[in-house]
């Protein structure tokens, strides 16, 4: 048996000028995260919730407005709300032709998450939306059949190795005995007359296409 609750999802904010510019800065370091967070999957659609919502500040509140991106996993749903100070400009959902050049941001916030809403506050207003998830537990890992492969594999890995070893449920130790074993089948491949190297390109190919790596 393996690890099932063993990602660290802090909850992150992050205070910016709502301006143009900014907005691709904010796509990469949600990229970022959510890849550390190991939900690669959600990142195209999270980008397009950061972009619409504050896309809403600059043309509704302000260039330049004082705004905060947080994001944050609200049991095993993913959240990103966007603070700006003003109570004043309320978001809404309009009916708006598919043709449209604008006006269209919280039609695709809705397409893309499972809820939206907007809150008054003290100091303005925070608009957020949810995305949901496959997680089993707010810190465990996405399940797939590849997770769930790889993990049968490492838990008969290690009592070949060693009894401790299948005991052991920290992820340091996981992580290092999943090493050991791409090391050892490297080492299979170079005993066979085989390229490691060409191996790990295909393995890299294989783990692409199924749209795990994010550009």
């Amino acid at each position: 048996m393996m690890i099932k609750q063993c990602m660290s999802r802090k909850a992150w904010d992050l205070p910016f000028l709502a301006v143009p510019g900014e907005v691709a800065a904010l796509r990469r370091i949600v990229r970022t995260h959510l890849e550390l967070w190991g939900l690669s999957d959600h990142v195209g659609a999270a980008q397009i919730c950061v972009t619409e919502l504050v896309a809403n500040v600059i043309r509704h509140v302000g260039v330049g407005t004082p705004t905060t991106l947080a994001v944050a996993m609200n049991d095993t749903d993913l959240r990103i709300e966007v603070h700006d100070p003003d109570r004043s400009a309320l978001p809404t959902l309009l009916s708006v032709p598919k043709t449209a050049e604008s006006g269209r941001g919280l039609t695709l916030v809705t397409a893309v998450s499972d809820r939206w809403g907007v809150i008054p506050t003290e100091t303005g207003k925070t608009t957020w939306c949810e995305l949901g998830t496959d997680l089993s537990h707010t810190d465990g890992h996405v399940d797939s059949p590849q997770v769930h492969r790889a993990e049968a594999v490492l838990t008969l890995y290690g009592q070949a190795g060693s009894s401790a070893a299948a005991t052991r449920l920290e992820l340091v130790g996981v992580e290092e005995a999943a090493i050991t074993l791409i090391a050892d089948l490297l080492h299979w491949f170079r005993a066979h007359g085989r390229d490691p190297d060409t191996a790990l390109d295909r393995a890299q190919m294989h783990f692409e296409s199924r749209g795990d790596a994010v550009g």
